[in-house]
């Protein structure tokens, strides 16, 4: 998180080494109790799927004309570590792959999981989607199942759909942002 976004929280004095010298720190538990905030206005939250190459300060500025209010969509989804928590982009992701398991090939071959497919996507006549419905099993389990049954995760596939799953977030409509901020600062008690 950007550092102006602890810059107004209190400070408190702290024994960090264990050693007798206390040190000033900044008092990141607060964090806690904005979240605290935000969550009691759930029902003001709506869904945001990340475009692929979009970091926070882009999505921020998007949405709220604010680029430094990347920090209030890292609180609103409990993202703790935005390198990542936040969706990488492709050539991103295939690094940290690569560096995980040692190439995209190994990746590719290792099976993370296996999954029992329980009903098939489909669409209704509506156009409606119905996801696939699947849970995840064990290898003996597996081998007792048709080829229509069954299927192995890679980790490869395993990793593309953590990522992917990142991608939706929850944001809150531009026109409580006002009021969020004005909680936040009574929280902190900064005077205005």
């Amino acid at each position: 998180m950007p550092s102006f976004y602890f810059k107004e929280f209190p400070t408190v004095s702290y024994d960090l080494k264990k050693n007798g010298k206390f040190e000033l720190l900044t008092n990141i538990t607060l964090r806690f109790k904005i979240n605290q905030i935000l969550k009691s206005k759930r029902a003001l939250y709506f869904s945001f799927t990340i475009p692929e190459n979009m970091k926070a300060d882009a999505v921020a500025y998007e949405l709220y004309g604010d680029a430094s209010l990347d920090w209030l969509l890292y609180l609103l989804n409990d993202i703790f570590d935005p390198e990542y928590d936040w969706p990488l982009d492709s050539f991103s992701l295939n690094r940290y792959i690569k560096e995980k398991y040692g190439s995209i090939s190994t990746a590719q071959s290792t099976v993370q999981y296996y999954e029992k497919i329980v009903a098939p996507a489909k669409i209704l006549f509506d156009g409606t989607i119905i996801p696939e419905k699947t849970y995840k099993i064990d290898q003996t389990t597996y081998n007792t199942l048709g080829p229509s049954e069954r299927r192995e995760v890679s980790a490869y596939e395993y990793e593309f759909l953590l990522n992917d799953n990142k991608r939706n977030i929850s944001i809150i409509d531009e026109s409580y942002i006002g009021d969020i901020l004005t909680a936040i600062e009574d929280e902190l008690n900064i005077d205005g």
